[in-house]
């Protein structure tokens, strides 16, 4: 017999992946808008933000309600707690997605500098780290959060150098600085798209392993059997 907290936790989860997956769409819409410079896309991924939004009041009175009625456990307890914070990140996600939009509207073309940059490679990677992270919890894959985790490191690294890029052209040129200070704002966003996907990929190991590894997963998940050992002994 079918427990009435399955129902609503598949609900739940429906609402979930459906929140993902136009965020999704939302920040891929907002990286080819400054790429191709479409403003007409840039708009339509800054209303598109309301749909999420509503996602995100819909998934937050799921969560309340299944916990008003329910004294959920284990497993279910994990989905339910990780749940409102997916949703907070996938939100952040969209922001974040509007704030590229909202980047490219106010530059209005990219700048000549553009290809000096590494928007390329940040922007394939954060739609990877993004759907790789969606997908992990998608089908409760620790695994494959665990490599969304390992790769956020790349993105860190992307974002460093890609800064150091732009402020050299800044200082070389003080025609530069404005749009160089935008195109920080978008390296800034795209480094941040990685940092939620990797708080996402660590709410689907507190699912399925129920370990909790926020702010110090390397000790979990990277560290040696002998250097656990000694941690444990301590």
């Amino acid at each position: 017999m079918e427990r009435l907290i399955d129902t609503q936790l598949i609900k739940l989860k429906k609402r979930l992946i459906k929140m993902g997956s136009l965020v999704e769409e939302q920040i891929e819409g907002a990286i080819r808008s400054v790429d191709t410079e479409d403003l007409e896309l840039a708009e339509k991924v800054i209303q598109g933000d309301q749909k999420v939004d509503k996602f995100d009041r819909k998934i937050e009175k799921t969560c309340q309600k299944v916990l008003a009625l329910n004294q959920p456990v284990a497993m279910d307890l994990r989905l339910l707690m990780s749940a409102m914070s997916l949703d907070m990140n996938l939100e952040r996600m969209g922001d974040n997605a509007v704030s590229i939009a909202q980047f490219i509207l106010e530059m209005k073309k990219k700048p000549s500098f553009f290809s000096q940059t590494k928007f390329n490679e940040m922007s394939q990677l954060a739609k990877k780290l993004v759907k790789n992270s969606i997908d992990s919890f998608v089908d409760y894959n620790a695994n494959y959060a665990k490599q969304v985790i390992e790769l956020d490191s790349s993105m860190d690294n992307l974002n460093e150098t890609n800064r150091q890029i732009i402020i050299d052209i800044m200082k070389q040129d003080v025609k530069n600085v404005e749009a160089g200070v935008t195109m920080l704002g978008i390296s800034r966003m795209m480094e941040r798209l990685g940092d939620l996907s990797k708080n996402i990929a660590e709410d689907v190991i507190f699912i399925v392993e129920a370990n909790l590894i926020k702010h110090k997963y390397e000790k979990y998940l990277f560290a040696d059997d002998d250097e656990e050992d000694e941690s444990s002994e301590e």
